[in-house]
């Protein structure tokens, strides 16, 4: 059962047109923007801080999102891939990034748009990602530089899927 649960006085706001899956769990300052997919064991936990996510993103099963008290706030920009089991904590995601499956990126980090964090990596605090980079390893570092227009198509494709697997969830939830 999805867990939408207020603290500390403050509730999450959801967009329209956003799919949550059946137990998806969202707490306090969160806000999520339209045409959202939160798939299965998701965290979205905005206990300590705020976190603001944008439109047409997707956060995948199991991700978590979480910050720091009186520290650092998560921001994800539209249309954003959170990947199975990655972990954003406290940290900018820009506009069209692809966060690989089991990606952690942590506090202060930010990441450029039209940008990809390769599966497993590990962003550590304060880094700073150009846009058009692609991320790997642990630590994390530079794999290779593309234009952010062709890394942005690249990272929308999966943006796009989610939408259309959404859509999926939508039909059979009508039919119910």
């Amino acid at each position: 059962m999805t867990l939408i649960k207020s603290v500390r006085g403050m509730t999450p706001a959801i967009g329209k047109g956003c799919y949550i899956a059946d137990n998806v769990t969202i707490i306090g300052d969160v806000v999520i923007g339209d045409n959202c997919s939160l798939w299965y064991n998701a965290v979205i936990r905005g206990d300590v801080n705020s976190i603001r996510i944008g439109n047409e993103v997707n956060i995948q099963d199991g991700a978590v999102i979480h910050c720091n008290y009186k520290d650092s706030v998560s921001i994800i920009g539209n249309r954003v891939s959170v990947g199975h089991n990655a972990i954003i904590h406290g940290a900018v995601i820009e506009d069209d990034v692809l966060v690989g499956m089991g990606a952690i990126v942590m506090d202060h980090a930010r990441v450029g748009h039209s940008s990809i964090i390769a599966a497993g990596a590990v962003v550590t605090k304060n880094t700073v990602i150009e846009p058009g980079s692609v991320y790997g390893g642990t630590p994390a570092r530079l794999i290779k530089k593309y234009d952010p227009g062709q890394l942005g198509r690249m990272t929308g494709k999966s943006a796009d899927n989610y939408l259309v697997y959404k859509g999926w969830y939508e039909e059979e939830q009508d039919k119910e």
